[in-house]
């Protein structure tokens, strides 16, 4: 088993934080005597794991007791995306924004990036979104140039790109297919543009063995370019970003401690399966504690071939509280995700859970109606056999009523998945 060790500025800066949680934080506070640590000594990892976990329940049901500052400290206000619950609030201090932009520039870094490139950033900077405002203070950090477009908007997409010559792009890949299906249908020469690479967000692009999943194949077999997949939170507030070499998300070891739990609640070792946990390194507003994300990921404890030391996060392969048991088998919706990237007919849908009266889950696709055949319908469920060995439910509905339900105002990212 590959245990975490910890370096010895992470070690310093976990002491650190034990002290400041201590004298600052109302939650923490009676955690850490709870636990009985004494602080009086230097904290190893044995110690951190003394503690218990934090869960998304106990951020929810207590989340100003995480506060370490005075509201007046306060200077930018978050939430968290909210996908399987209410948001979460986060409260940013003026240092807090300044590690946002140290973790981005890094991770600007590991994906090729210098202060020559232009990066054209395609999600939201506001809707209280923590990553947006990262992306152009890492940008400002770095020494390179932004261009803030913002979700959708093909035609503002390929002018701001013949206008600004942008070389890099942020944005959730699987609107890269639209952003291609735009050009080719107005004649834009997309394969000669100035970009060279996307920084992939809130999508996986990657299988568990770093092969491209359908959706990065989709990508690249229309435009040959290097795709980069990044993985973050509001909570940590850093990201695992991948290097050249695609062989998973690097952890910034200044930023957070890195643990990789199974069910029981132990390190698993390297090449495993494991839950994302980890403790927030140099925050001051909301720092963490073995905060338990819920992402399942495998560990890669292993150097890189870029050189840098490990651990490694291979790509999510699934949420805990997101894990389906249908029809006698265990899927985590990216599965079904990738099965419908293979089909080029479909560029968009939405994957609808819900209950029995039993209480089985129950899976139904919802797809545009004018893909609606008998033909269509067999290959695509032929398909989910022979990939996940189960049929979902389909469902054809107007392109209108889907795109409805996909993006929605109040969400940053279209809303692929949704239960009932």
């Amino acid at each position: 088993m590959n245990e975490t060790i910890l370096t010895d500025p992470q070690a310093q800066k976990l002491n650190k934080l034990l002290h400041y949680l201590n004298t600052f934080s109302p939650y923490y506070q009676r955690i850490i005597q709870e636990a009985g640590l004494d602080l009086q000594r230097p904290a190893g990892l044995s110690d951190l794991r003394r503690l218990p976990f934090t869960t998304k329940d106990d951020l929810a049901r207590h989340n100003d007791a995480f506060l370490c500052v005075p509201k007046s400290a306060v200077v930018d206000y978050v939430t968290t995306s909210g996908t399987l619950s209410d948001p979460v609030a986060f409260y940013l201090t003026d240092s807090d924004i300044e590690r946002l932009a140290d973790n981005e520039a890094e991770s600007f870094r590991c994906a090729g990036g210098g202060s020559e490139d232009v990066y054209q950033l395609m999600t939201t900077i506001d809707k209280r979104f923590m990553a947006g405002l990262a992306y152009w203070m890492g940008a400002r950090r770095l020494g390179a140039g932004m261009v803030r477009v913002g979700p959708g908007a093909p035609f503002l997409q390929w002018e701001s790109i013949s206008r600004f010559s942008p070389t890099v792009l942020i944005a959730i890949p699987s609107f890269i297919p639209k952003l291609i299906a735009y050009a080719e249908a107005n004649g834009i020469d997309y394969r000669n543009s100035s970009v060279r690479s996307i920084i992939c967000i809130g999508e996986p692009i990657r299988q568990s063995n770093f092969e491209l999943n359908e959706l990065g194949k989709r990508i690249v077999g229309k435009w040959d370019l290097q795709l980069y997949s990044t993985y973050a939170s509001t909570e940590m507030g850093a990201a695992f970003t991948e290097c050249k070499y695609g062989k998973g998300g690097h952890l910034n070891p200044e930023l957070l401690i890195l643990e990789m739990v199974d069910e029981q609640g132990n390190q698993v070792a390297d090449g495993e399966l494991g839950e994302v946990v980890i403790s927030t390194l140099g925050v001051e507003g909301m720092p963490l504690l073995r905060y338990r994300t819920g992402d399942l990921c495998h560990y890669h404890a292993q150097p890189c071939d870029c050189g840098r030391p490990g651990p490694r996060l291979g790509p999510v392969v699934g949420r805990k509280q997101q894990m389906i048991k249908f029809k006698g088998t265990t899927i985590f919706p990216p599965a079904l995700f990738d099965v419908l990237d293979m089909i080029k007919e479909i560029d968009m849908y939405q994957v609808v859970v819900a209950k029995d009266e039993f209480q089985n889950d129950l899976v139904t696709i919802l797809l545009p109606m004018d893909l609606e055949s008998k033909d269509f319908r067999n290959m695509l469920l032929s398909l989910f056999k022979s990939r996940l060995r189960v049929t979902p439910y389909l469902s054809f509905i107007t392109t209108d009523e889907l795109s409805f339900r996909l993006y929605k105002h109040e969400k940053r990212k279209p809303e692929k998945l949704i239960y009932i």
